[in-house]
């Protein structure tokens, strides 16, 4: 056993401070970003935003939005069937087809990569990224998709991302217990303050040449740019997008008369992808050893998710106008983090 001193950081841990900026006007900042990934050598252009591959999220009525914003939506597994009926409606290179581990799940992602080749990104997507056959899986991954840009996760920690790129894996998840509806943390102990894993995690990955993702923990359109400001290349979230007509998520009413006459519900729910709700609609069974790491919750009803992604993008634009940041590139460059947990607030490059 051993303790680490060093003080780790959530969003809510910090702001940013402004700085003095020539920008006039939140139209100046470029939003998108262009990358070439270490093991595919593929570049990618568009907005860094990522829809978490969650079954409410994840969905492709999400994705026919966020397209249209050149942002990712990483479709959950369950609906990658669905996948053939979009071929003819859809920009693949926003789409991140993800799934899990097994040797039918990595068939079905080979599959999907060698029917869509023009798809932007593939993922490995499990709870621990810390165990030995998820590096294995990795290596089998990128030896059957040696040309695919590989998503993997979720870790917490510099060792281990560079681990996973080392691995085969271009981008890796950082998040550990973060999100909204994920209870690893209550229930295991486990996790990583997430500003602090994002900081520590981009140093890592940027160190041998690969990408993060910022997966989870963001409440607002500040707590997301508090992650590119920690030098996350792209951000992941769920819950902001929980709620909306594009959501796979069953839609909550004052009554059950008013869910007859099809009033405006007042509610959707939102489940997190190791609640009883998932297991149950996924067919795992909660035996001993598989206990809940996630809870199910109702999130008001927000109609069309447009008017969200436009509020984000603004958040995301004003920020960068207070600290003189051209382009999100530049935000992990303009940034100072000031904390403003404790009574002795210091100010940290």
């Amino acid at each position: 056993m051993r303790i680490e001193d060093d003080i780790k950081l959530d969003y809510s841990d910090v702001l940013i401070r402004p700085k003095r900026s020539t920008l006039t006007s939140k139209f100046d900042v470029d939003m998108d970003r262009t990358y070439k990934f270490y093991h595919s050598q593929k570049e990618w252009t568009g907005v860094p935003i990522m829809a978490s591959n969650m079954d409410t999220t994840g969905t492709f009525g999400m994705h026919e939005v966020l397209q249209e914003y050149r942002m990712v939506t990483c479709i959950a597994r369950q609906h990658n069937v669905f996948f053939d009926l979009w071929e003819k409606q859809t920009q693949c290179r926003y789409i991140c087809a993800m799934t899990g581990i097994s040797e039918e799940e990595i068939s079905v992602l080979e599959n999907l990569a060698v029917s869509f080749p023009e798809i932007g990104f593939v993922g490995l997507d499990v709870a621990n990224g810390y165990i030995k056959n998820f590096v294995d899986a990795i290596k089998r991954t990128r030896d059957l998709l040696p040309d695919a840009t590989i998503i993997a996760g979720n870790v917490a920690t510099g060792d281990m991302t560079s681990e996973l790129i080392l691995a085969g894996a271009d981008i890796i998840k950082v998040g550990v217990g973060p999100g909204s509806v994920c209870t690893t943390r209550i229930q295991t102990g486990i996790g990583y303050p997430q500003l602090s894993a994002v900081i520590e995690c981009a140093d890592a990955a940027h160190g041998v040449g690969g990408h993060i993702i910022a997966d989870g923990g963001c409440n607002s359109s500040g707590d997301i740019v508090k992650a590119f400001a920690g030098g996350a290349d792209f951000v992941m979230i769920g819950g902001m997008l929980a709620g909306h007509d594009e959501c796979d998520g069953e839609y909550v009413y004052k009554n059950e008369l008013e869910r007859v006459t099809e009033e405006r519900p007042v509610g959707m729910t939102f489940y997190g992808m190791a609640s009883k709700t998932a297991m149950d609609r996924h067919g795992h069974s909660n035996r001993e050893y598989r206990g809940e790491e996630g809870k199910t919750v109702v999130v008001p009803y927000r109609g069309r998710v447009k008017n969200t992604i436009s509020d984000i993008l603004s958040g995301i634009r004003s920020a960068c106008t207070y600290v003189g940041a051209e382009r999100i590139k530049d935000l992990s460059k303009c940034a100072t983090f000031v904390k403003v947990n404790n009574t002795h607030n210091r100010i940290f490059e």
